[in-house]
């Protein structure tokens, strides 16, 4: 993903609808469109071990396709999951089940980033990854002295697909996903013996959407409920329409500001004590005085829209002569490409620590994401090596680490106003109204461009929400805040203290 197209490919894999070429929906579906006949699923298990926070510990590698049948018994979707499971086996042992975001992103982020025990070793401060060989190291910070965990790739992600002539439409889709992915967590509760388990369920990103979603499918659609004991929410995304940065829509630039704010702190173009201190500041600022000017729209005049525009200038770095040609409203796609053209560069969409240099330095816009291609070669080696190599899949599918089916997504939960203000924060208010055991970890990174923390704030403090058992944690880095050692130690160590009840 290396030419300026990546851009588009970027913006779909991590949080919003982009449409794609016609010519990908018809490639799409011829893959659908191979016989089925009667479909063997593939399962691989290894026998392993290693050392997690600080505990030896033996345990179970499995990788597996889980096959799912339509109402005539026909195979439609094979679904790969990858589940690590310490032991000797205890039922009464915590399950978490995790998956990446999108829609079309394979779990290889979290797996071989953040909680596999096994990792791929990049550099973390904003140098781009380099050429292979990668390192595949041991990662203390996998989560198996808490909990046994289950990757599950959706279909059009990693090696999970349709079969024969499954219709994308089935399964391609807000709605469609959680169900689906709900079913094959009920199969693998059930295939394994762990229906009384505390379980917990976490996403990445759009994942975050699937698991309020999924959580919805397991909880409050059905009588045959299945309880959880938490949700883990890593770079949250629930309320499209706060960051959809549309003409006319005053949310975004209150959501983005604090983001800003972090961003030109770290590159010099501000000044404050500290990260936290300067991103409160802005928080308040945002929610109060500059909310109020925007809302005033042209009828803001005078000496209160200078007030704003010099206060505005001093949380983004920006200029107050950019900031009134831009009216008082930056999206993030220009504030990557203004902050640092004095010195030539870009800054990252996904960690805005991470900075490039375009073709040239004229334009709106970055040529493509920094942060995106600083990583990606190294976790798509790693995830191949390690599923074909150390646990023994065998295939000649290519492994999706960001597949091309966001263009096919179906992005309506209701009616016709739902559909255009898409937002299941309600599903995580319901599910902590209904049940009085589940808690909530929100955890976000400073520098994250493509699920802004102070979105995630404000999504989740709506009416309905619950407040008492959200917990929220910070990271000095952006959305695969992982990427970066101080921050995976820190995540890891606030995800096993928020499963052990700490």
């Amino acid at each position: 993903m290396k030419s300026g197209l990546s851009l588009i490919a970027l913006a779909l894999a991590f949080t919003a609808p982009v449409a794609l070429h016609a010519q990908d929906k018809v490639d799409d579906k011829a893959k659908a469109e191979k016989p089925a006949a009667d479909y063997e699923p593939q399962v691989r298990t290894t026998k392993l071990s290693g050392t997690f926070g600080g505990q030896r510990i033996n345990y179970a590698a499995t990788i597996g396709e889980t096959v799912i049948r339509n109402k005539d018994g026909v195979p439609e979707v094979a679904v790969v999951t990858t589940s690590y499971v310490r032991e000797p086996r205890d039922p009464n042992r915590p399950i978490t089940f995790l998956f990446n975001g999108g829609p079309g992103s394979g779990t290889v982020w979290l797996m071989m980033g953040a909680f596999g025990p096994k990792r791929v070793a990049i550099p973390g401060t904003g140098v781009d990854d380099g050429a292979p060989p990668y390192p595949i190291v041991d990662n203390p910070d996998a989560l198996l002295d808490v909990t046994d965990v289950v990757f599950i790739d959706p279909p059009g992600t990693g090696f999970s697909h349709l079969i024969g002539k499954a219709d994308p439409e089935d399964y391609y889709g807000v709605t469609q996903d959680a169900k689906l992915v709900a079913e094959v967590i009920r199969r693998w509760l059930n295939d394994n013996g762990r229906w009384n388990s505390p379980k917990y369920l976490g996403g990445e990103s759009y994942g975050t959407t699937r698991s309020a979603a999924v959580a919805n499918q397991l909880m409050n659609e059905t009588y045959n409920d299945v309880g959880l004991n938490g949700i883990i929410l890593i770079s949250t995304v629930l309320d499209f329409a706060a960051g959809a940065d549309t003409p006319g829509n005053e949310l975004s630039p209150i959501t983005n500001l604090p983001s800003m704010a972090a961003t030109a702190l770290y590159h010099g173009k501000a000044t404050a004590p500290s990260v936290e201190a300067f991103v409160e500041e802005a928080r308040q600022w945002a929610i109060g005085p500059y909310a109020s000017a925007l809302l005033k729209g042209q009828k803001l005049q005078g000496e209160e829209r200078a007030a704003i525009r010099r206060e505005l200038s001093r949380f983004t770095g920006l200029s107050e002569t950019y900031l009134e040609s831009a009216d008082l409203r930056v999206t993030p796609n220009r504030f990557y490409k203004e902050l640092l053209r004095d010195r030539g560069l870009t800054v990252g969409r996904l960690d805005s620590r991470y900075t490039g240099k375009d073709y040239d330095n004229a334009g709106e816009g970055p040529d493509n994401d920094p942060s995106f291609y600083g990583i990606d070669a190294s976790y798509t080696a790693a995830i191949n090596s390690w599923s074909r190599d150390g646990l023994g899949f065998r295939t000649d599918r290519e492994y999706q680490s960001i597949g091309r089916i966001g263009g096919q997504w179906d992005w309506r939960i209701g009616g016709r106003d739902s559909n255009a203000y898409l937002n299941v924060a309600p599903y995580i208010g319901q599910a902590l109204r209904e049940n009085s055991g589940l808690k909530v970890l929100v955890a976000q990174g400073y520098y994250d461009f493509a699920t802004p923390f102070f979105a995630a704030e404000y999504a989740l403090s709506r009416t309905g929400i619950p407040q008492d058992r959200i917990q929220y944690t910070y990271y000095g880095a952006g959305h695969m805040m992982y990427i970066r050692d101080e921050d995976r130690h820190k995540l890891s160590a606030d995800v096993r203290a928020f499963i052990r009840g700490q």
